[in-house]
């Protein structure tokens, strides 16, 4: 973890840390990892031969996967931002995703590092709205559009009072 720029999903709670996505306990998982940049998230992944759609591109569900684990650690990092903490101050609310939009712009090659960018267009008490870009390389390939909520309280685990 870079102590510098934590990562939102490192100060999830425990027993709600277990996403395929982002989930720092699911060794499984693609743990994809959220910061701030200036006043957009950011999280950046590599994707590996087994996400082959055809040889040489990125098949459209991880493109579709990370927007959505981008835009609930984002949610995350902008409620904590919005109540004056920084990421790293006790745990990190817990978001999931209403609505996920998604637009592939074009083909996604395999091999560079893909880079997911949010922006917060609307914050509430209980709900975040982000826009984001997923690229490679520097151009951008998928637009996303998130409606995250705070995770209801029938979802948190059994260890919570």
């Amino acid at each position: 973890m870079d102590q510098t720029n934590p990562a939102v999903q490192d100060f999830y709670p425990e027993d709600v840390a277990h996403c395929f996505g982002c989930g720092r306990l699911n060794s499984s998982g693609h743990q994809l990892k959220t910061i701030w940049e200036a006043d957009e998230t950011v999280s950046r992944f590599v994707p590996e031969p087994h996400h082959t759609a055809i040889p040489g591109y990125v098949y459209g569900g991880l493109i579709a996967s990370l927007l959505d684990c981008h835009g609930t650690g984002g949610a995350a990092a902008a409620m904590l931002r919005r109540e004056g903490k920084q990421i790293g101050e006790g745990e990190a609310p817990r978001f999931v995703t209403a609505s996920l939009q998604v637009e592939f712009l074009k083909p996604t090659p395999l091999g560079p590092e893909l880079e997911v960018r949010g922006r917060i267009v609307e914050i509430t008490d209980r709900k975040v709205v982000l826009e984001e870009t997923l690229s490679a390389d520097g151009v951008v390939t998928a637009r996303g559009r998130v409606v995250a909520v705070r995770m209801p309280e029938a979802m948190l685990g059994a260890t919570r009072p």
